[in-house]
This record gives structure tokens, C-alpha cells and sequence, in this order.
């Protein structure tokens, strides 16, 4: 598990955990790290079966073939999610990145797409050059914390994942009441669930078919609400097409 999920919500992991066990008929362990390039290590490295991670990582890997499409997952019937920009709710007069131009900003990961790549690449096909366009980066590797250091002030802007927003929201409402979304981006393919080359190809089978069967079943439909999830479906790897050629235009990382 990566930042691409709501950290912070260790009983939701101990019940789901659990209810993989029962449905796999074997020992589940979730790896939790905090930072997208210790998953990706793990993955690379086979110390992993399956992860919950970014787009960006996703389609770093794949270009590599260490990585496949496992399921991605979907939220209010849709399976893609926005980069928010957001602003502290006191800032009431900024309407786009270019007004954040020598102000202190938090990106969220160095793989991150949307809390990395989107406004790098943003600025960058407005001929403004990312590295010297703030007056000050920082990286909090969540997009929890990214909300919470735009919400306590420390940063005057974050671009952050739609999904987190929406779902701290709905959780801790207070937090995101701190913040104000100033734009939303095109969508994006929703962060997806990947399987290493150390799974099998039964091992694979399995856990897809129970991350898809979960909305068919009560208690799997109790945890899909607690996520803010929908379901899981089977996904397209072109789903990510924009997010690699903005990888591509930003030096192809």
C-alpha cells in the first residue's frame, strides 16, 4: 500500500486484510511504505505480489515489464480521478497555478502524477520553468499531508489527488474545509492495483477475481464503502496513455 491510499485507516487494513484471508484461503500481508520508490523498489525486486499504487508509478513499471494490470479501481461510477489544485480557504483571490508564481508550494511524491507531474507539466507547456517558477518546493510523500500542510498554511498551494480530497472530506471534513479547490484537471486512469513478476499466473487469477467480487458480496460491499470505492474492475493500460506522454515531455523518467 502506497500514498495512493488514505493512510491513516489502520482498522479499515486489519478488516480487509481479513477478509482476504477468507476469500484467498491464505495468509495476507499488507506492506505499508510511504513513499512511491519503496514500492516500486519492492515490486522490482519481488518482495512483492500485488500493490495499490499511482498512475505514475504504474506506468513507470510497465514500461520496464515489471509491473501488470491487476484491476483499477472506481468511484461514483467512474474509474478516473482529477488533479485538484488547492489553495488555503483564506486565499480567496487565486483562480490559477500561474498567481502561485514565487509562493512556497507542497508536492506530494517525486512519482506522483497528480502531486508532481501534472503542475511540473503545466508550467512547463507554458514555457515557465518548473524548477525556479516557486519560491519554495517541500515533499510531504501523502496527499493527506499535502492537504493538511495547504490547510495549516505551511504551504500556499498543492496539487492533489481528487480522490484523497473527496474522501478525507467525506472523513475528516474539517481538514478539507481549510482548503479551497481552485481548478480541477482533466481525468486521469484511477491509481490501479498492480501485480509484480513474482505472482503467479494463479496467484493472479485469484486475487483479481476477489478484488472484482466484491461488490457482489455484503461484507465486501461494507469495505468498498469505507474506501469510497464502487468496485474494482478489469483495466486498459492505455487508460494511461496521457499520463506517459506527459512522463515522456518531462524528460520520460
Amino acid at each position: 500500500m502506497t500514498p495512493a491510499f488514505l493512510n491513516n485507516q489502520y482498522g479499515l487494513l486489519a478488516d480487509w486484510r481479513v477478509y482476504l484471508e477468507k476469500r484467498l484461503g491464505r495468509r495476507v500481508a499488507f506492506v505499508e511504505r510511504d513513499r512511491y520508490r519503496a514500492t516500486m523498489d519492492l515490486l522490482r525486486l519481488g518482495k512483492l505480489d500485488f500493490a495499490w499504487v499511482c498512475d505514475y508509478p504504474y506506468v513507470y513499471l510497465r514500461k520496464r515489464n515489471q509491473a501488470r494490470l491487476l484491476a483499477v479501481p472506481y468511484s461514483k461510477g467512474r474509474s478516473g480521478y482529477r488533479a485538484y489544485l488547492i489553495v488555503p480557504a483564506r486565499d480567496t483571490h487565486t483562480r490559477s497555478l500561474l498567481q502561485l508564481k514565487n509562493k512556497v508550494f507542497a508536492y506530494a511524491d517525486p512519482y506522483s502524477n497528480s502531486g508532481y507531474l501534472v503542475p511540473r507539466y503545466q508550467l512547463h507547456e507554458i514555457g515557465d520553468n518548473p524548477g525556479t517558477f516557486f519560491k519554495r518546493t517541500f515533499f510531504t510523500y501523502s496527499h493527506r499531508n499535502a492537504i493538511e500542510a495547504v490547510a495549516a498554511g505551511v504551504a500556499q498551494g498543492a496539487s492533489v489527488d481528487s480522490f484523497v480530497w473527496d474522501s478525507l472530506a467525506k472523513i475528516q471534513p474539517q481538514i478539507t474545509a481549510r482548503t479551497r479547490i481552485v481548478s480541477r484537471s482533466p481525468e486521469y486512469g484511477f491509481p490501479p492495483f498492480v501485480a509484480s513478476r513474482a505472482a503467479s499466473d494463479r496467484d493472479f487469477a485469484a486475487m483479481r477475481k476477489v478484488l472484482l467480487g466484491m461488490n457482489h458480496d455484503a461484507r465486501g460491499i461494507a469495505l468498498l464503502r469505507r474506501l469510497n470505492l464502487d468496485g474494482f474492475k478489469i483495466g486498459d493500460p492505455a487508460t494511461y496513455g496521457a499520463v506517459a506522454d506527459m512522463m515522456n515531455a518531462m524528460g520520460g523518467r
